[in-house]
């Protein structure tokens, strides 16, 4: 296990020199009431006073219920502003304008909300003169578990290298509300939906996998056509010359 009292000084480091460096004065990140977004809050908020979380819900029914109240519990306690704003008019009105100039598969629409918020992240970061924290981790990148320009899209992000399992070894560190550790990941980007159920195995199944390379032929199989079909959203963007 990792010493998380050193882990939490050196990310809250990095965040301060990454800050000074861009002249920037503040941070803003996406309160989804979940794990990732409660500990780069709290690293955050360790790192800047002057840290906003959005709660951004947009069309799925968990966004305005269960997530946006366990995001406000998770601000109070850490002390974090919280903002909220609701996205769906805006998601409602683009799908309304695209179908004038194509059908939108299922994808489609549900990476669309996750544009959304960062184009709602990126607007307060230029108004207010903030850094755009990610609150992906390294288990959903390895499959490519996150939207491109999507949540995909931050200046920095201070647990990227951590699995999953890490992210809930930090949290208990952190002594996180209890409702962290019994809430199932999601994205809620659509309603009933889980990051377990849509991906068709468990987080401690694939960080076994990430750390060991050791998994059963399915899961394996499964893993790693995941993990090359997503390759082009951990690439930077191709150019003919540079």
């Amino acid at each position: 296990m990792r010493d998380y009292e050193l882990e939490f000084h050196d990310r809250v480091e990095f965040i301060r020199k990454l800050l000074a460096d861009s002249g920037c004065k503040g941070i803003v990140y996406g309160n989804s009431g979940g794990k990732d977004s409660l500990l780069v809050g709290a690293l955050c908020k360790a790192a800047c006073d002057n840290t906003v979380g959005i709660i951004m819900p947009c069309s799925a029914k968990r966004n305005f219920n269960e997530d946006a109240e366990d995001a406000y519990v998770i601000g109070r306690h850490f002390g974090i502003e919280t903002r909220y704003i609701d996205l769906s008019p805006i998601y409602n009105v683009e799908l309304e304008k695209l179908a004038e100039i194509t059908e939108l598969n299922k994808m489609a629409k549900i990476n669309l909300a996750s544009r959304i918020r960062m184009m709602t992240l990126y607007a307060v970061a230029a108004s207010e003169g903030r850094l755009v924290a990610g609150t992906g981790n390294r288990s959903e990148g390895y499959v490519g578990y996150f939207t491109k320009w999507g949540d995909g899209a931050h200046d920095f992000n201070p647990i990227s290298d951590l699995t999953v399992t890490e992210i809930y070894e930090f949290l208990h560190y952190l002594d996180a509300p209890e409702f962290i550790f019994t809430k199932a990941p999601s994205a809620a980007l659509f309603d009933g939906q889980t990051d377990e159920g849509e991906m068709g195995f468990t987080y401690k199944e694939l960080d076994h996998y990430i750390l060991t390379g050791e998994a059963d032929e399915r899961l394996k199989t499964i893993i790693d056509r995941m993990h090359r079909s997503s390759e082009h959203k951990r690439k930077d963007i191709a150019r003919f010359k540079d």
